[in-house]
């Protein structure tokens, strides 16, 4: 199993860093433009190699897809980050171009590859990933969900006084602070649901501070955040690449589904060796159908801006 990350920066290395302590794969490859700093990056991991007990090897390369050869999942991290005041939107001018040409190096040299895509503005880098590569659908996924869905699920536990374990939550729709969708209706704690503890009002609060999760951290990082990102996007790949059959929200080309067509966003669905084999309908409530037509136009608007 060889896995490659592009991009470096801090949301690649992290995402390198827990896919090797989860051991699953046998290499993963680190690649940057700029010279040497994969190289150091993948140097400094591992050497944690016999401190956290794992034997994946870790590859550092200086913009030379060869090396990416056969590579059975890519994540694309590559792209500017966020910083404060900064929507995910207002990236697309400089990562639309990163992505698009990444993608098409990748594929050169791995055909077969699953693509999962975390550059931003995620969805439509999605949905650029698709047009400009042609790969079938269930080869390219979009990883926003699971880190809103986690955010949400910490914030849930925050607002239960409760052990994250006992929490299970999910967010949908688009990755934006406006898109966001998080399924209170849905969320529970050990299969109670949360509307048993929580009023409709700290409800509300819990939805409103999961959809400015990344912003709340942009803005007291100075940039984007990494550590839950990185692992979000780990728990990806391994449901891929140990055929898990685990189900996460992800951004997924929709051609019907939840009577969307044409557009990339967030919807649960099951990770297996195949990437996406399917796509989970699941029953939303009027408030949160509408919720996901109005973040549906929000994706939309943007990918519009795209030149493909």
């Amino acid at each position: 199993m060889k896995v490659t990350v592009v991009g470096a920066g801090a949301v690649g290395a992290s995402c390198a860093e827990y896919i090797a302590i989860k051991n699953f794969a046998s290499e993963v490859v680190l690649l940057d433009i700029k010279e040497g700093y994969a190289e150091g990056k993948a140097m400094d991991l591992m050497q944690c190699a016999s401190l956290n007990g794992f034997d994946t090897k870790i590859t550092g390369i200086t913009n030379d897809y060869s090396k990416t050869a056969n590579s059975d999942i890519c994540v694309i991290t590559s792209g500017i980050p966020r910083k404060p005041g900064m929507t995910r939107e207002e990236l697309i001018g400089i990562n639309a171009g990163i992505v698009k040409a990444v993608s098409s190096s990748l594929i050169e040299h791995s055909p077969n590859t699953i693509l999962i895509v975390v550059s931003n503005p995620m969805d439509t880098m999605t949905y650029l990933a698709h047009k400009s590569t042609g790969l079938p659908k269930n080869r390219i996924i979009g990883m926003g969900g699971a880190l809103d869905s986690a955010r949400f699920k910490y914030r849930l536990a925050e607002a239960l006084e409760a052990p994250i374990s006992d929490v299970d939550g999910m967010v949908i729709g688009g990755h934006s602070d406006t898109g966001m969708v998080p399924l209170t209706s849905h969320a529970t704690r050990n299969s109670i649901k949360v509307s048993e503890f929580l009023s409709e009002e700290r409800l509300e609060q819990v939805a409103a501070d999961t959809k400015v999760g990344g912003a709340t951290l942009t803005k007291l990082l100075g940039t984007s955040a990494w550590y839950a990102p990185g692992a979000a996007v780990s728990g990806l790949v391994q449901a891929i690449a140990c055929d898990q059959k685990k189900m996460y929200p992800c951004s997924t080309l929709l051609e019907g589904e939840y009577g969307l067509n044409d557009i990339c966003i967030g919807v649960p669905v099951i990770l297996g060796k195949n990437g996406i084999e399917q796509i989970v309908d699941i029953e939303l409530s009027d408030a949160e159908k509408a919720h996901m037509l109005n973040s549906a136009e929000g994706v939309r608007k943007t990918n519009g801006l795209l030149d493909v």
